[in-house]
C-alpha cells in the first residue's frame, strides 16, 4: 500500500498533527536564516549557498561530492537512473520507498525492476542478499544495485544496526552491485544509534538525507556519492527539472536544519516512546515499540479499522495516518511537544471505547 493523503480533513482547527513528520513548517528563526541567504546561480555553480550546503553534506556523509534537489524522491530516482540501465534488477525490501511510494518511477523512468526481499521490520539480512542473487544469465536480468532504507519506514521506524548495514553492502560489492542508501530518516538513526553519519553510510556509493522531515525544512534534499556520479547524476537533475536558480534560499533552511534540529531528533524519540507507552495500555490496540519517532499501531482487536480510527481523532483535531488496513501511524516531529502528545493520547484513548 502506498503512503496516501488522509481520505478526509478534521472538520476542526488541527490541534496535534501526528499525520508525518513531513508536516513540520519553518521557524520564525530559519525563515530569517532563508531571507538573510546569500544566493547565485545554482545552474552555473554560483550560488554559494548551496554550494556551502553540499561541501557540508559531502564531509557529513563521507563522499566526495554532493548534489542540492527538491526533494527524497528525485534523489531515489536520479541515483537509479545513474545506477541502472533499462532491464537491470534492484534488490530492494518489499516495503521499500522506492517500491511502494514512488509511482512505480523505476519502472517508468529508468526501465528497472525491483526484487522485494522479505525481512522483519523493513530489514533483511546478508544471507537474504545472497539467496536472491542469481547465476549471470542471458535469460535473467542484470542485477545492479542494492538498496537500504534508513529509517525502515513502513518497518516502524527501526534503526538497522551498522553491522547489519555493513553485512549486507559488502554480499552486494561481492557480486558486483552497486549501492544506495534512502537516507530520508538518516539523522534519526544516527540519533537513535550514537554512530556518526559518514561511518554508518560507508558502505554505500550513493545516499541521500532529507531535510523535510524531522529537520524541519520546507523542502531540499542532498545527494551524495562520488565525484563522478554526482557529475553525471547533474545531466539526470537537468532533465527531471530539478536544476535550479537562486535555491540558496532554500539551501539555508537546509544549512540552519544541520545547526539547529539534528541533536533535538531525540526529543521527537522519547515523545514517540511516551505516545507508545501510553496507547499500549488501550485495550484493543496493539502497539509497535519505536525506535525513533514513528508509532505504529495496529486497531484488529479494537473491531475497527484503521481509516475509521483515523477519522475518529480527526473529529477531535488529531492527525494520524493510515498505512494498511488495521495499521496507523502517528509520528512525532519538532512541532508536536509532550503536552500535545498527552492530549493526542487521551483523544486516541477515547476513540476506541
Amino acid at each position: 500500500m502506498s503512503f496516501a493523503p488522509p481520505p478526509f480533513r478534521s472538520p476542526v482547527p488541527v490541534r496535534v498533527n501526528l499525520y508525518s513528520d513531513t508536516q513540520t513548517r519553518p521557524t520564525q528563526a530559519m525563515k530569517a536564516a532563508m531571507m538573510e541567504a546569500e544566493v547565485g546561480d545554482e545552474q552555473h555553480g554560483d550560488d554559494p549557498t548551496i554550494n556551502a550546503l553540499c561541501d557540508r553534506m559531502a564531509a557529513l556523509l563521507g563522499k566526495e561530492a554532493a548534489m542540492f534537489l527538491p526533494s527524497g524522491t528525485m534523489c531515489n530516482q536520479i541515483a537509479i537512473l545513474g545506477h541502472c540501465r533499462p532491464g537491470d534488477e534492484i534488490l530492494a525490501h518489499e516495503t521499500a520507498h522506492i517500491l511502494t511510494s514512488e509511482g512505480g518511477a523505476p519502472g517508468a523512468l529508468a526501465g528497472a525492476m525491483i526484487l522485494g526481499l522479505p525481512g522483519a521490520k523493513g530489514q533483511f539480512a546478508a544471507d537474504t542478499v545472497r539467496s536472491a542473487i542469481r547465476e549471470k544469465s542471458r535469460y535473467s536480468p542484470p542485477q545492479v544495485m542494492l538498496e537500504v532504507e534508513q529509517t525502515a519506514n513502513f518497518g516502524g521506524g527501526t534503526v538497522w544496526p551498522l553491522a547489519a548495514l555493513n553485512a549486507v553492502a559488502a554480499v552486494a560489492h561481492e557480486h558486483g552491485l552497486t549501492t544506495h542508501m534512502d537516507g530520508a530518516r538518516l539523522m534519526n538513526a544516527v540519533v537513535a544509534a550514537g554512530v556518526p553519519a559518514a561511518e554508518m553510510v560507508a558502505g554505500y556509493d550513493t545516499v541521500w538525507l532529507d531535510f523535510t522531515k524531522g529537520l524541519g525544512a520546507p523542502l531540499g534534499a542532498v545527494l551524495a556519492g562520488s565525484a563522478d556520479f554526482i557529475g553525471a547524476a547533474w545531466r539526470w537533475k537537468q532533465r527531471l527539472g530539478g536544476s535550479m536558480r537562486q535555491g540558496g534560499i532554500c539551501a539555508a533552511a537546509c544549512l540552519y536544519a544541520l545547526d539547529h534540529n539534528i541533536d533535538r531528533l531525540a526529543e521527537d524519540h522519547a515523545n514517540a516512546k511516551l505516545l507508545a507507552r501510553g496507547l499500549a495500555q488501550v485495550q484493543g490496540l496493539s502497539v509497535e515499540q519505536p525506535e525513533t519517532n514513528l508509532v505504529f499501531i495496529d486497531t484488529t482487536a479494537s473491531g475497527i479499522d484503521a481509516t475509521e480510527l483515523a477519522r475518529r481523532v480527526a473529529q477531535h483535531g488529531v492527525l494520524i495516518s493510515v498505512m494498511g488496513p488495521h495499521r496507523a501511524r502517528a509520528c512525532t516531529h519538532l512541532d508536536v511537544t509532550a503536552a500535545q502528545v498527552a492530549e493526542a493520547e487521551a483523544v486516541l484513548r477515547a476513540a476506541i471505547v
